[in-house]
């Protein structure tokens, strides 16, 4: 009895070693930026971006998982450079929006101290946006799908751009109706309908 409640203990803990979430391996550990923001439309930028990796579990990366990185800037150039204990251990290239670093070059074990460099360089493009996204990272598992908390987004403003959107109010203006003077009545003076009423009046008694 005692060794089947054993054996039911051990494989409900195991289930729930296999069920429990995977957290982000990785961090951010500084940033730089050439020339430093805010962005000009048009212009050059480059962002260098270095993350500290692990430990995850007895290596410093989970081998099946990658990393996903992902720009707005135009014609984009990936230069990305996996330190090993502050040596260089290895390094690719690559072009376009998006650059992917395969798990198994950022894992090591635990008791070596990896971090990852990226710098991406491209153009700062047309936008109607206050802020351009220069860098983002996430983490994917081996089903495909980002890690929880690992998404990690540099952003930052471009120049022109107003920090928050202006709306322009047009203001309504509601027509006043002013009211006739008591000493006018249709544009003539009251005197002046008087007279005119006598007049005829005299007119009419000299005809007869």
């Amino acid at each position: 009895m005692i060794r089947r409640i054993t054996l039911l203990s051990l494989t409900i803990a195991l289930s729930l070693l296999l069920v429990t979430p995977v957290s982000a391996t990785y961090s951010l550990s500084s940033v730089s930026y050439m020339p430093n923001p805010p962005l000009v439309t048009g212009g050059q930028q480059q962002v260098t971006a270095t993350y500290y990796i692990g430990p995850s579990g007895s290596t410093t990366f989970i081998k099946g998982h990658e990393l996903q990185m992902q720009t707005d800037l135009v014609n984009a150039r990936w230069n990305i450079q996996v330190l090993q204990n502050g040596r260089n251990a290895a390094q690719q290239s690559a072009s376009g929006s998006a650059a992917f670093v395969n798990g198994v070059i950022l894992s090591y074990p635990n008791s070596n101290d990896v971090s990852l460099q990226v710098t991406v360089d491209g153009v700062v493009p047309q936008t109607q946006s206050v802020q351009v996204m220069l860098l983002q990272a996430e983490e994917i598992d081996n089903t495909g799908n980002i890690v929880p908390g690992s998404v990690i987004t540099l952003s930052q403003p471009v120049a022109g751009q107003p920090a928050t959107p202006v709306q322009t109010a047009i203001p309504t203006l509601t027509p006043t109706k002013v009211p006739p003077s008591p000493t006018k009545s249709a544009g003539f003076p009251a005197a002046a309908g008087i007279l005119a009423i006598s007049l005829v009046f005299l007119m009419f008694r000299s005809g007869r």
